[in-house]
């Protein structure tokens, strides 16, 4: 009976079984027979209130000095698992400094850090299968390293230049790769998600074993596509992770002025989805989890919601300022108490596997690495002009031609007002 209220895979409660698990001495005969409830009689009238439950617990493996808390949760990756985890976490924030930096001094047009995230990014990448197919929010720039993405090839997307494989046409870290099994990212908030189920139920009639993971922030739990997305994965059983990153903030809004339920693991039985909340922080906890859920998903071929509790501790992006509406004293408190890298580093440590000197060499390599690509990234030219204008359809119509064509009229007459020595075979085209 009691199993009604547990997830398969782990120790986690959705919602207290006494409020939702069925009594076996109940007698079923005189059960309400609604369609789409499952109920008994009362002769109490009661509203139920999200205060009535307990919120629900946040699934932890390691404390914030880096002590496994229960062995028997340890994932025991190895040390060249947790190294690699490692090494990712520390170079995609060294990364981000930089570009950070780049966009403040007008080289590129724009940017998002991950800075306090970067444990939900590796501790959920790792648990996955390669061909599992990712649909990204914009903030897992972690998650298509991991799979393989080289920082050349970041640098030179957020750059978009000639050899971004996006051609120049999207904004800076919106990543994708359909090699490593990575869905372009795109702007709109939370389009991702019903995309995401569409291709979790074309996994399930392939029925190949793989899933589908979907990520977004809390802030994106509030659009509308987001039910449309979390009911059609239920009704039609799909095979997909739905990955929250609850980070604390919408942009400015604050989760206490985005909702008033329990979170957003809170709403997973509502749409008849388990659920689990998970301390994000916690590199371990998250690989758990994800762990967890796809085998969910592959054994029952049904969705997962796993809600990763964490906090921004950057800007929301490079047009946002955060000191506007939350404190410098709140931000220090995340960044020095609680940082899912400094947490692992504090584990790697017990366990002799770093140490000072090995943390300076790979700070100096990480950043000389970054700045290399960097360099490489910014000295290469834009695509060719025409890329604005191909491949929406197989041949450009009429339409785009004559467009194209007057563009390149244009720039004859008034090319010395245009940068067009930075676009490849532009030059040589209106000479």
């Amino acid at each position: 009976m009691l199993k009604r209220c547990l997830t398969s895979s782990s120790r986690l409660w959705f919602l207290s079984s006494k409020n939702y698990c069925t009594s076996a001495g109940n007698a079923e005969e005189d059960r309400p027979q609604f369609p789409g409830s499952r109920s008994r009689w009362t002769q109490k009238l009661q509203f139920t209130a999200s205060t009535d439950f307990e919120g629900i617990p946040v699934y932890r493996v390691m404390n914030r000095d880096g002590t496994i808390t229960d062995d028997k949760q340890d994932p025991n990756l190895g040390q060249a698992t947790i190294t690699k985890i490692y090494k990712g976490m520390t170079l995609l924030n060294t990364m981000d400094r930089v570009l950070y930096e780049s966009q403040r001094q007008g080289r590129i047009s724009f940017y998002m850090t991950s800075f306090g995230e970067e444990g939900t990014h590796f501790g959920s990448a790792a648990a996955l299968n390669d061909d599992d197919l990712v649909f990204g929010q914009y903030r897992e720039g972690g998650v298509i390293m991991w799979r393989g993405f080289k920082l050349q090839q970041a640098m030179d997307q957020c750059y978009g230049n000639e050899d971004d494989n996006a051609k120049g046409r999207q904004m800076p870290v919106h990543y994708g790769d359909k090699n490593l099994h990575f869905a372009t990212i795109s702007s709109p908030l939370a389009t991702q998600l019903p995309q995401a189920v569409g291709a979790a139920y074309h996994f399930k009639r392939q029925g190949k074993g793989k899933v589908v993971i979907c990520y977004f922030g809390e802030g994106a739990s509030s659009e509308g596509d987001t039910h449309a997305a979390l009911n059609f994965a239920a009704t039609l059983e799909c095979p997909i992770i739905f990955f929250c990153r609850n980070n604390g903030y919408a942009i400015s809004t604050p989760t206490s002025e985005q909702y008033r339920g329990d979170g957003i693991a809170g709403r997973g039985p509502g749409y008849g989805i388990a659920s689990v909340r998970v301390d994000g922080n916690d590199v371990m906890a998250v690989y758990n989890a994800t762990v967890a859920a796809r085998n969910y998903c592959v054994e029952e071929s049904k969705p997962v919601l796993i809600e990763a509790m964490t906090y921004r501790i950057g800007h929301h992006s490079t047009s946002d300022d955060s000191t506007a509406y939350r404190s410098v004293d709140e931000v220090r408190y995340w960044h020095q108490k609680d940082h899912p890298i400094s947490r692992l580093r504090k584990y790697m440590e017990l366990k002799g596997w770093w140490n000072d000197d090995m943390e300076k060499e790979w700070k100096e390599d990480s950043r000389k690495q970054v700045l290399q690509t960097f360099v490489t990234g910014e000295k290469k030219l834009k695509p060719p002009l025409i890329e604005m204008f191909k491949d929406v359809y197989d041949e450009m119509p009429e339409n785009l031609v004559k467009q194209y064509n007057e563009l390149m009229e244009h720039l004859k007459i008034y090319k010395e007002h245009y940068p067009v020595k930075k676009f490849q075979g532009l030059s040589e085209e209106l000479s």
